[in-house]
């Protein structure tokens, strides 16, 4: 592994909730950069397929769920065990981040995770309405629960690689942007300051453009779900409506496509899932691609902050969102649950740094429109840097685990915060603690537009007088 400086020290107790992928490859992270007690330190997961890696450690292990019913009663033991603070990394699936925020905030806990999670049901609930079933909806609980109860200790949503990591690549990708277009600017301190610089730069809008190029050793089994990260919660947001922040210079709703009835208004829905819905996007090693409309949060968070308003009305917001090609076995895996009708595979598996001959996730922001056309900003991270430098995890978590682990040093040299979304963070300390996880972290203009190719061997009714508009984006 490369060299370890110690960013932090925690002498509270630490629960780790979930150990899969992303929670082994956190482990070492923290091993190695967060001076702790490892006698305070433990994970509960309902999978114990992992377990030896705790037991050679000698770390507490709890094998059991942790459920809507018996989250306070087995967590608050575990933070009030002292001395100080706890902490809680949640890195699992089906807990509600909510509820474990409000837990956290009551017991003057520390908390983090990557992705906002309700208790299971909600996203095959067909009492609920599509939007009752979304990110944005989730979302919008997380900062109702921030209204409720403004500041006090530092609890961090969202800090992964995407959300997370993308949002601080995209403040630094809009900065370059702007330095090359020679616009006259004081770096911005609040929100509304980066708001104006994007609007100033003429940036329509963001993809979160991911190609996934790493191969496993052997063929995907016909029936078995393959993926390089969590397939439960790549099915779970794959089966939930796409969504995407909408901007302000967009002509027209797609078909299908609605806004939500209440909140913030910076996002909509489409009718269909995002695992089902492809649109136009490009990477460096990939060029133009067909990508997955896959709902992230950072979809929303991002098209949010970076929403410029006057007199209430938003006169400024870009288009937000993921444009995500998995690596080839995940592409077939989506393929074969689309045609039955959407009924996940009984069985799955996660690659692993074993299983995986060769490739990079290239996971960037990619901000369009402007003057240069299109800029793309981010990791270039290889399975063979991977091995190198961080053990138990692929290319694509350690982008992940690498932010949490920045994350957490954040938090803690800023504790009374209260809830924190990415893009509210300091982008600058946050990469300075990622960089050496990331590989290449490069930028790159290009002169690719999604009309690029079109209608040359079938008319296409796209609108060539706004090459960036999302009707040319979208993949009908």
């Amino acid at each position: 592994m490369t060299a370890s400086p110690i960013h932090a020290r925690f002498d509270g107790p630490i629960v780790m909730l979930g150990f899969g992928s992303i929670g082994k490859g956190t482990l070492p992270l923290l091993e190695k950069h967060i001076a702790h007690d490892a006698k305070k330190f433990t994970v509960i997961a309902p999978d114990d397929r992992d377990r030896k890696l705790l037991d050679e450690r000698k770390l507490k292990f709890m094998h059991l769920a942790i459920t809507k019913e018996n989250y306070r009663d087995v967590l608050t033991p575990l933070l009030k065990a002292g001395p100080g603070r706890g902490m809680i990394v949640n890195v699992s699936v089906d807990t509600s981040s909510v509820d474990l925020m409000n837990l956290c905030k009551d017991l003057d806990a520390f908390y983090i995770d990557t992705v906002v999670e309700p208790w299971p049901g909600l996203y095959t609930d067909r009492s609920r309405s599509i939007s009752e079933r979304s990110n944005y909806a989730l979302r919008e609980s997380l900062l109702e629960q921030r209204r409720k109860r403004p500041g006090g200790i530092t609890a961090i949503s969202c800090c992964g690689a995407n959300p997370g990591m993308v949002s601080w690549m995209a403040k630094q990708a809009l900065l370059d942007v702007a330095n090359e277009l020679k616009i006259k600017f004081t770096e911005p301190k609040t929100r509304e300051e980066w708001a104006r610089l994007m609007q100033l730069t003429g940036v329509k809008g963001i993809h979160i453009a991911e190609r996934d190029t790493q191969r496993s050793r052997e063929p995907k089994p016909f029936g078995k779900f393959v993926n390089t990260w969590s397939v439960e919660g790549f099915v779970s947001e794959g089966m939930q409506p796409s969504e995407l922040g909408w901007g302000t210079h967009e002509k027209a709703l797609p078909p299908g496509g609605f806004r939500h009835e209440t909140g913030c208004d910076a996002a909509i829905y489409l009718t269909r899932p995002g695992a089902g819905t492809r649109v136009r996007s490009w990477t460096p090693t990939a060029q133009a691609q067909h990508g997955f409309l896959v709902t992230h949060n950072e979809s929303i968070s991002i098209a949010d902050y970076f929403t410029l308003r006057e007199n209430g009305k938003a006169v400024y917001r870009p288009t937000c969102h993921y444009a995500y090609h998995p690596c080839n076995d995940a592409v077939l895996s989506l393929h074969e649950m689309a045609g039955a009708a959407w009924t996940p595979q009984k069985t799955w598996h996660i690659l692993d740094e074993h299983d995986i001959v060769d490739g990079i996730d290239e996971l960037g922001v990619l901000l369009y429109g402007h003057a240069k056309n299109a800029y793309w900003y981010g990791s270039q991270l290889s399975i063979e840097e991977t091995r190198r430098i961080a053990p138990y995890q692929n290319a694509t978590g350690l982008q992940v685990t690498s932010a949490v682990l920045a994350g957490i040093v954040w938090m803690l040299e800023n504790p009374e915060r209260g809830i924190t979304e990415a893009d509210e963070m300091d982008f600058r300390r946050c990469l300075e603690i990622q960089m050496p996880y990331l590989g290449p972290v490069i930028g790159k203009y290009t002169d690719w537009t999604p009309l690029v190719g079109r209608g040359v061997l079938f008319p296409e009714y796209v609108d060539r007088d706004d090459p960036w508009q999302f009707k040319n984006v979208l993949v009908s």
